[in-house]
């Protein structure tokens, strides 16, 4: 039988429609497992499943788990978990995920989302069928976590300590804690903001690309038209089915990506990475990019995020743990 793998990459959209009702009282999101620091700053414990961050969480009276997925634009609910029936208005647009259109997503505006105690005003969420992700993870999923609600917040995706800082910042990046990390910052990368998307600049066999950093895809990704100097540091193992966003199935390249490098100092790798054909990139992530960077960079690098100041930290590892 041949392995398929379920993989959740993004979910990127533009929306077809838009929930009529709108909530009049504020939304809370709990993490009954985090550690509140103070006001500012929240440590929440995530596990891993098949190479997705997922974390614990309580919300609109129910109970599951959320993937952390910084390819997706907003909040993201499960269609099976939340109610339906409210009068719905179609609006222009299209949704796009990485292998196909989404045909029926919809929109939730939140007049008040509540992160335990930090507020956030007037952000919106899309709520899909998340079904095949649901089974194939075999997890209680509420949803995804994304870029609307992360961006108020400096991200430490810690892959080592499994788990997930967030201090908020002010409207310069300047966290508001200034005591988070005990760990040492051991290097610096700035990243270019692309609508909602992290790209990085780097180069594999001396060959510049550039490549989005996506928390929710469980493999690397690099585009099978890049020179072929670049493909050349890539060494196929086997071939996988993939199916990913709208539940299409598409056949992969599995292998290693060698000789992976950020900037002189940094370099990540033997990667694993998967080899396909990209186009539809330019549309989920706003840019063209000729790759993606996932859970097997994350595992490298312990890594924060700034989305305001658009830098990413690399705190000092002990050990690598596979």
């Amino acid at each position: 039988m041949r392995k398929r793998i379920f993989i959740t990459l993004v979910f990127f959209f533009s929306l077809n429609f838009i929930w009529a009702n709108e909530e009049e009282n504020p939304i809370e999101i709990l993490f009954p497992k985090a550690e509140f620091l103070n006001q500012y700053t929240a440590r929440i414990p995530f596990k891993v499943i098949d190479q997705l961050i997922v974390v614990e969480a309580e919300f609109l009276n129910q109970k599951g788990d959320f993937i952390i997925d910084t390819g997706s634009e907003r909040l993201v609910l499960n269609k099976n978990h939340f109610p339906k029936g409210q009068r719905l208005t179609k609006k222009k647009g299209k949704t796009t995920g990485v292998t196909r259109i989404i045909d029926q997503p919809y929109e939730r505006k939140l007049s008040e989302f509540i992160l335990h105690n930090f507020s956030l005003k007037n952000r919106k969420s899309d709520v899909i069928d998340l079904s095949h992700i649901e089974r194939s993870k075999k997890m209680h999923l509420l949803g995804i976590i994304g870029y609307d609600i992360l961006k108020d917040y400096e991200v430490f995706i810690d892959l080592y300590l499994n788990q997930i800082t967030l201090s908020l910042v002010d409207k310069n990046g300047d966290k508001l804690d200034k005591k988070v990390y005990a760990e040492e910052i051991i290097d610096t990368l700035d990243f270019d903001l692309k609508k909602h998307t992290i790209v990085v600049s780097g180069f594999v066999n001396n060959q510049k690309v550039r490549f989005a950093l996506d928390t929710g895809a469980e493999f690397n990704q690099l585009n099978k038209n890049s020179n072929q100097k670049i493909l050349k540091k890539f060494r196929p193992i086997k071939r996988l089915t993939m199916v990913g966003a709208g539940n299409k199935k598409i056949r992969v390249l599995a292998g290693k990506l060698y000789d992976f490098r950020l900037n002189e100092r940094i370099g990540v790798g033997p990667m694993y990475t998967i080899v396909t054909n990209l186009r539809k990139m330019r549309e989920a992530y706003g840019t063209s990019v000729d790759g993606v960077l996932g859970y097997e960079f994350l595992k490298y690098k312990r890594t924060i995020i700034n989305y305001k100041k658009e830098k990413l930290y690399f705190i000092k590892s002990p050990i690598f743990r596979p």
